[in-house]
């Protein structure tokens, strides 16, 4: 491989980083190598934060390398299945049950904002981002999930505002509209996602993994089926150790130490 993809761990956080310096691409390899360690991530039980960033502070991502589009085919079968890879990613983050936290920074265009869609937690840089979906501008449309997933996380009129109109937003503009959660100095960014992660990371991960069945994608589900999952999340944490140690430290006024 080519080292697109950087991982580390500190504690129970994973991170990864788009090593492909300025513009971080995201190249053929990079989706291999991501989609391989998003499963691995899947199935370790002491991750239980992910933060995804890139390389440099100059921008995050300007989605996939074009000039590899033919090659992706070929080494794929077919355009669908090329595309079918993104999709099954984004959707396995999304569907992870661990909080993945994101930084926008720079670009973050195309896949560069298509990627972050499946992630739970969005920080964006409050200078210099300009985030958006400008496929539009290339007379084709986004492909990897991007206009289904910006609908639905900042609404019919914006998502139309920004991909009919090729728009880039700022990193506080995107805050109005809900798309990311916090706006953080350049130079903080990359720290401020890693100090969510840690403090995501130290939250009972029984809890927390309960909490994410009933949340992501909950706008699409009718109120009773959340009420059930609300219910299981309820049994399958009343005996558990982290609920003891949290009713324990309580009684004895202190901060309980999840996760022993």
């Amino acid at each position: 491989m080519d080292n697109s993809l950087i991982y580390e761990t500190d504690d129970a956080v994973a991170i990864l980083t788009i090593n492909d310096f300025p513009y971080n691409r995201m190249s053929l390899n990079f989706m291999d190598e991501l989609e391989d360690r998003v499963y691995k991530i899947a199935e370790d039980d002491s991750i239980r934060s992910v933060v995804l960033t890139a390389a440099g502070l100059d921008n995050f991502s300007v989605g996939m390398n074009l000039k590899q589009f033919a090659e992706g085919v070929e080494r794929k079968g077919s355009s669908d299945a090329l595309f079918d890879q993104r999709l099954r990613v984004i959707k396995t983050i999304e569907d992870m049950q661990k909080p993945w936290i994101v930084t926008l920074f720079g670009y973050c265009l195309g896949g560069g904002l298509e990627l972050p869609l499946g992630c739970h937690f969005r920080l964006a840089a409050d200078e210099g981002a300009h985030i958006g979906l400008p496929e539009l501008d290339l007379g084709a449309v986004p492909a990897w999930g991007g206009s289904a997933r910006l609908a639905k996380c900042v609404g019919e009129n914006h998502a139309m505002d920004m991909i009919l109109r090729s728009k880039k937003i700022s990193g506080n503009e995107a805050l109005a509209i809900g798309l990311v959660h916090e706006v953080w100095p350049l130079k903080e960014l990359k720290e401020a996602a890693l100090s969510l992660a840690h403090e995501l990371a130290s939250q009972p991960a029984q809890a927390v993994k309960s909490m994410m069945k009933v949340l992501v994608n909950s706008s699409d589900r009718e109120l009773e089926d959340l009420l059930m999952e609300e219910r299981k999340a309820v049994k399958a944490n009343s005996e558990t150790k982290d609920s003891k140690e949290g009713m324990l430290a309580f009684l004895e006024k202190r901060k309980p130490i999840f996760n022993k």
